[in-house]
């Protein structure tokens, strides 16, 4: 009667049932429930529902000099990634129960790799599950979702929900907790994507987002995580000045992110794109490479590369995305591959 745990098999298999199947499957076995309706129409919850973290500034340790500058950098002349990969999540609320949600979370991810200037399908992966209160509900509520054709998670006691915290009865920290907890899957099923495209390829991999969440992926040379998202920023005081001034083609010097939960990573910031009349933020992305310890006169000439081949991908444009001054064409076609999967 407890929430199945999560499996690396349940997380890599295709889901079974479509969210209008399990409505139906929900209205049969609990006929006062009713169908949700237009519930599962519209934007999914994802649209809606405020970030998750606090923006913050942390101050990170330079790796590449005694403070952090700017560097010119040149695109590469020939692009250097092979590959790349990217994910996707989408919520909606499948029913209610006793005034809580019942949300349907379903998460994707794609490795498309580069052939003779065309992109193609490496591998991919799909898995849906329901995200539900497992703990508040009654014991009818959770024999009926026992019966249901799909793996259910209780966000009541998944080790995601809200650090671990308890999750209040009130809806919206329910759902909340439920797009925390697809957004870890949906984490997930990069991750390990990822890890099978180290453990079997040796060419270069561009990842949209970071790498640390896996250890095998962050040690590994031929992975570049690109994070377009800047809720946390790795600068403070003058440091943020220079991320805040970097002109088109220049990048930051390389320091390094510690966590207690994941991988070590030396990062840097680089812009893609002339800021001049734009937000600080505007065509601004951190990149993320293996920290593996090197001199810093290597540090550089990696940082240097990779950011040229970083720069290489800025065309075509990934338009028409309202993101494509931080998007590369690579990743836009990944986003366009699992949209068509749905």
């Amino acid at each position: 009667m407890l929430a199945m745990s999560v499996t690396r098999a349940a997380l890599e298999s295709p889901g079974i049932s479509s969210i209008r199947t399990l409505q139906r499957q929900l209205s049969a076995l609990m006929p006062s429930a009713g169908l949700a309706g237009a519930l599962s129409d519209g934007p999914s919850l994802e649209v809606s529902s405020s970030p998750l973290d606090l923006p913050r500034l942390i101050s990170a340790v330079v790796i590449e000099g005694n403070a952090l500058r700017a560097r010119k950098v040149e695109p590469a002349i020939a692009p250097g990634f092979s590959a790349f990969l990217d994910g996707t999540q989408e919520s909606r609320v499948l029913s209610y129960a006793h005034g809580m949600p019942l949300i349907h979370g379903k998460v994707a991810a794609v490795i498309r790799i580069r052939s003779d200037r065309r992109l193609a399908t490496w591998r991919h992966t799909v898995a849906q599950r329901l995200y539900a209160p497992r703990r508040l509900l009654s014991a009818q509520w959770n024999a009926t979702l026992d019966a249901l054709a799909i793996d259910i998670v209780d966000v009541t006691s998944a080790p995601d929900a809200q650090g671990g915290a308890a999750v209040s009865e009130h809806p919206f920290a329910i759902r909340d907790a439920a797009i925390h907890s697809v957004q870890a899957d949906r984490e997930r099923v990069e991750h390990r994507l990822a890890e099978k495209w180290c453990d079997a390829e040796h060419e270069p991999l561009f990842v949209d987002g970071g790498i640390s969440g896996s250890d095998r992926v962050a040690r590994t040379a031929n992975a570049v995580g690109v994070v377009k998202t800047h809720r946390t920023l790795y600068a403070e005081g003058d440091s943020l000045q220079v991320v805040f001034g970097l002109r088109e083609g220049e990048r930051t010097s390389v320091f390094r992110i510690t966590s207690p939960k994941r991988t070590s990573v030396a990062s840097w910031y680089l812009r893609l794109r002339d800021p001049s009349g734009r937000d600080p933020m505007w065509g601004l992305v951190r990149v993320e490479i293996a920290d593996s310890g090197d001199t810093e006169a290597e540090i550089r000439r990696r940082a240097d590369e990779v950011s040229g081949w970083v720069l290489a991908e800025v065309s075509p444009l990934a338009l028409p995305d309202g993101r494509w001054d931080k998007m590369v064409y690579g990743i836009r076609d990944c986003e366009e591959f699992l949209r068509a999967i749905r």
